[in-house]
C-alpha cells in the first residue's frame, strides 16, 4: 500500500470497519478515478458527525370552529406516524428490498458498499448506490434541508465527496438512534410517487387505506416504488404503472428469497393486480367545502406578519409546518348563507351574490358564501378570485356598496350634536352651491357644481334623521353630509375600518355618502359589527389558534378598538331599525329580534347590497356582475329564475340577509339593543322642522260615487 493510502486509513479512525471500507476502496485505485476518489478521501475525516434533522414537511389542517376540516395545505403531502402504525408487511418488505442487513451491519453495509464503489471505479463514475437504509434516510434529510437550487443539486450530486459526506452523518445517525427509530424515520420522509410523500400518504394515495392496513402486495409495491418513485409513478400513465408492477414483484421474489414470505405467499400476490386507486389528496382551497373562507385563511396568515417575519417564512410555516389552524367559521352560519344563497340566486347566473357574517364585538368571521362555485371552469361559470373579500385576501375590486355608506353620515350628524328628529329639506334634486362647498381631508375644494344629485328612492320634503334614513334618500344625505363635512364622513367610516377593496385610498369625493368606493362584504359586515358592538370596531378575525406539529398553540386574540361613543351607536341602531318597518325593507319585513340594517342600491343599478345586524351577529350582502358592475347593470336581468327590470338592496340582498340572519340565529338567544338617551337624541335641537302656514280656507272637495281613493 502507499504511504498516501496508509494516510487514508488512519484519517477514517472511525473504527475497524470504516478503516477496513477505505482501505479496501483505495486498492484497485489505479486509473483517473481511483486518484480521483483518494483525493476526495483525505479531504474528508470520516467520523461519525451529527446531522442536523429539520422536521420533514409536513400537511397543516385548517379547521373550524368546531374541530371539522376545510382543507389542507402542503408543499409535500406527508403524514408522520409512528413505526407501530405501519404494518409489520410494510416494514419487512422495504428492508428486504432496500437494506437486507439493515438490522445487522452498521452506519455502513460494508459488502453493499465495497460491490458498489468497485463498480463505480471501473465505469470511472457514481454508478451504482450500495446505500444502507440509514444512508438514504441522510441523504433524503440533506435533500429536504436544501432552501436553494445550489444546495438541491449538492445533495444529489453523483461524487465520491458527497457519498463520504453520507456516510459520516450516517455514522453519527447510527450513535444516535435506534434501528427501529431510524427505519421509522426513512419510512416518514422517503417519496413514493404520485405526489405522496411518507408511507402514509403513499398508503392512502395508492390504495385507500392507512399504512397500518396495508396488505403484502400493496406493501410490495410500495417498497418497490422508492428506488425511482417518478419512473414507477402510477399517475403518470400505463408504461409507468407497468414498471411499478414489475417492480413489486421483484420484492415478493426478494422477501420470498429471504424467507420473509413462502413462496405461495408471494406468488399469490403476485397474481393480484395493482390495486391503484389514485386516491385524491386532501387539500387546497379548490376542493375544499369552503373555498372562500379557505382563501382567507391563506392570504391572511402569507401577508400577516403576526404570523412570521417573512413572507417566505411564512409560506414555508404554512406549506411544510404540519400544523393545525383552528378558524372562527361556524358551520350551522355558513349553512344558513349557502342555503339563504341558493335560493334567489343561481350559480349560473352571471350576477354574483356574496356574503359575510361577522361577530359584534370579536369581528370572527362567522361565513362566507358566493353563489357562484370557485373555480377556473369558465364553461360551468366559476369564478376564480374571493369574491366575498378584498384583494389583500384573494378578492378583486368588489361592488359599489351604495347606500350602505349612508350610515357613516347619520353617525357623523349623531357625532355633532343633531337629534334624532332634527333634520333638512331635501329636492328632487341636489347641486353642490361651489366647488368650497366641499372639501377632502387634505383641505382640498372638491364640490362639483356641475353634477346633479338624483334620487333613486323616496320622496323630497322635509326629512329628519329617521326619515332620510328610512326612506334613503340621496338629495337628503348630500344635504347632511354639506352640513356635517365630507372629511368627518370619511374619518367615521375609517374608524370602522372601511377600505377600499382594491388596497387604494378611499376616493374623497361630495358622493362618498353614496357609497362610491368599491369595498367588499367583510369589510361592510365588520363595520357594521361595530355599531351593534355598541361602536366596538374588531378588524375582521379568521384565525383562533394555531398548533404545531409539537402541539405548542398560540392563541389569537380580537383586535378590537373603541371606534364611537356608545351612546352614538345604539342611536344609529335605533334608527336603523326602523329600515325594516317604515323604509326601504318594510315589503320584506324584519326579524324576530331586534334588528338594523340599510339597503345599498348604487347609481343606475350598477350593484345592490344590504348590510345589518342583531346585537348578536352583522351580516352584508352584496349583489354585482364580476364582467364590470358599470357595463353589466343590474336592469332587465334574470337572476335566480326570475326576472327583474331593476335590482335594488331589498329586492335580492335584502331577502337574502333576512333568511341567513333567520336561520343562523335560530338557537340564539335573542339579545335587544340598548334603550337610546331619550334627553340626548330624541326631539329637535336646532334644525327642527318649520312650522306649517295655516292656509286661510281650502276649497271643499266633492267627491263623485264614480271616484276613488288610493
Amino acid at each position: 500500500m502507499s504511504r498516501r493510502g496508509r494516510k487514508i486509513v488512519r484519517l477514517a479512525g472511525a473504527g475497524a470497519a470504516a478503516g477496513l471500507l477505505v482501505a479496501a476502496i483505495v486498492i484497485p485505485a489505479v486509473g483517473g478515478a481511483g486518484v480521483g476518489f483518494m483525493t476526495a478521501a483525505s479531504e474528508v475525516n470520516l467520523k461519525p458527525a451529527d446531522l442536523t434533522e429539520p422536521p420533514p414537511a409536513e400537511v397543516t389542517i385548517v379547521r373550524d370552529a368546531e374541530g371539522g376540516e376545510i382543507a389542507r395545505f402542503y408543499e409535500e403531502y406527508r403524514e408522520v406516524v409512528g413505526l407501530d402504525e405501519i404494518a409489520k408487511t410494510m416494514r419487512t418488505a422495504i428492508v428486504a428490498i432496500e437494506d437486507f442487513r439493515f438490522y445487522e451491519h452498521g452506519a455502513i453495509d460494508i459488502e453493499g458498499t465495497l460491490r458498489a464503489f468497485a463498480t463505480n471505479l471501473q465505469s470511472g463514475r457514481v454508478a451504482q448506490g450500495g446505500s444502507s437504509i440509514t444512508q438514504q434516510y441522510v441523504k433524503q434529510v440533506l435533500l429536504n434541508s436544501a432552501g436553494t437550487d445550489e444546495e438541491r443539486r449538492a445533495a444529489l450530486e453523483a461524487s465520491y465527496t458527497r457519498k463520504l459526506n453520507e456516510l459520516r452523518y450516517a455514522m453519527g445517525i447510527e450513535e444516535k438512534y435506534t434501528k427501529d427509530q431510524i427505519l421509522e424515520k426513512y419510512l416518514n420522509i422517503a417519496y413514493f410517487g404520485a405526489s405522496a410523500y411518507g408511507v402514509e400518504a403513499a398508503a392512502k394515495r395508492f390504495f385507500g387505506v392507512p399504512a397500518a392496513g396495508l396488505t403484502l402486495a400493496q406493501a410490495a409495491t410500495l417498497a418497490g416504488a422508492v428506488q425511482d418513485p417518478n419512473a414507477t409513478d402510477p399517475n403518470l400513465g400505463r408504461a409507468q404503472r407497468e414498471r411499478l408492477l414489475k417492480r413489486r414483484n421483484v420484492v415478493l421474489d426478494r422477501m420470498a428469497e429471504l424467507g420473509k414470505v413462502t413462496a405461495a405467499e408471494a406468488a399469490k400476490a403476485k397474481s393480484a393486480k395493482l390495486g391503484y386507486k389514485g386516491t385524491q389528496l386532501p387539500g387546497g382551497c379548490e376542493s375544499s367545502k369552503y373555498p372562500y373562507f379557505c382563501l382567507y385563511v391563506r392570504h391572511e396568515i402569507l401577508s400577516n406578519p403576526d404570523f412570521g417575519r417573512t413572507a417566505k417564512a411564512r409560506l414555508a410555516m404554512l406549506n411544510r409546518g404540519g400544523l393545525t389552524i383552528t378558524t372562527t367559521l361556524d358551520p350551522s352560519m355558513q349553512a344558513a348563507a349557502d342555503k339563504a344563497i341558493k335560493r334567489y340566486v343561481n350559480p349560473s347566473d352571471q350576477p354574483v351574490a356574496s356574503e359575510a357574517l361577522v361577530q359584534p364585538g370579536t369581528g370572527a368571521i362567522k361565513a362566507m358564501a358566493a353563489s357562484r362555485r370557485y373555480g377556473r371552469n369558465a364553461a360551468k361559470n366559476e369564478i376564480s378570485y374571493n369574491v366575498v373579500a378584498d384583494g389583500a385576501h384573494g378578492g378583486g375590486v368588489g361592488f359599489q356598496p351604495g347606500s350602505t355608506f349612508k350610515t357613516f353620515t347619520l353617525i357623523t350628524a349623531l357625532k355633532e350634536g343633531m337629534k334624532l328628529d332634527d333634520g333638512l329639506s331635501a329636492g328632487a334634486g341636489y347641486r353642490a352651491p361651489s366647488y368650497a362647498t366641499f372639501k377632502n381631508c387634505q383641505g382640498d375644494n372638491i364640490g362639483d357644481p356641475s353634477h346633479t344629485v338624483t334620487n333613486d328612492e323616496g320622496s323630497p320634503g322635509w326629512k329628519t334623521l329617521r326619515t332620510g334614513t328610512w326612506d334613503s334618500v340621496n338629495t337628503f344625505f348630500m344635504e347632511l353630509e354639506q352640513r356635517v363635512g365630507l372629511c368627518d364622513t370619511v374619518k367615521t367610516a375609517k374608524s370602522l375600518g372601511i377600505r377600499r377593496a382594491d388596497g387604494n385610498k378611499l376616493q374623497e369625493y361630495e358622493t362618498f355618502t353614496l357609497g362610491i368606493n368599491e369595498t367588499d362584504p367583510i369589510t361592510v359586515a365588520a363595520a357594521y359589527a361595530g355599531i351593534a358592538a355598541h361602536g366596538t370596531y374588531c378588524a375582521p378575525m379568521a384565525i383562533t389558534k394555531i398548533t404545531d406539529r409539537s402541539g405548542k398553540s398560540t392563541r389569537y386574540r380580537p383586535k378590537c378598538r373603541q371606534a364611537l361613543e356608545p351612546a352614538i351607536a345604539d342611536a344609529t341602531a335605533e334608527v336603523l331599525s326602523g329600515v325594516f318597518t317604515e323604509g326601504t325593507m318594510r315589503g320584506v319585513g324584519g326579524l324576530d329580534r331586534d334588528a338594523a340594517g340599510k339597503t345599498g342600491t348604487t347609481d343606475d343599478y350598477a350593484s345592490a347590497w344590504f348590510a345589518g345586524f342583531t346585537p348578536d351577529l352583522a351580516a352584508a350582502v352584496s349583489l354585482g356582475d364580476p364582467r364590470g358592475s358599470q357595463k353589466h347593470k343590474l336592469t332587465g336581468v334574470t337572476v335566480g329564475g326570475r326576472y327583474y327590470g331593476a335590482v335594488q338592496g331589498a329586492s335580492i340582498p335584502g331577502p337574502i340577509w333576512k333568511d341567513t340572519m333567520a336561520s343562523a340565529l335560530r338557537k340564539v338567544e335573542p339579545t335587544a339593543f340598548t334603550t337610546i338617551d331619550e334627553d340626548r337624541f330624541e326631539g329637535c335641537a336646532e334644525n327642527c322642522r318649520p312650522e306649517k302656514k295655516e292656509k286661510e280656507s281650502a276649497p271643499e272637495v266633492t267627491l263623485s260615487p264614480e271616484d276613488t281613493l288610493e
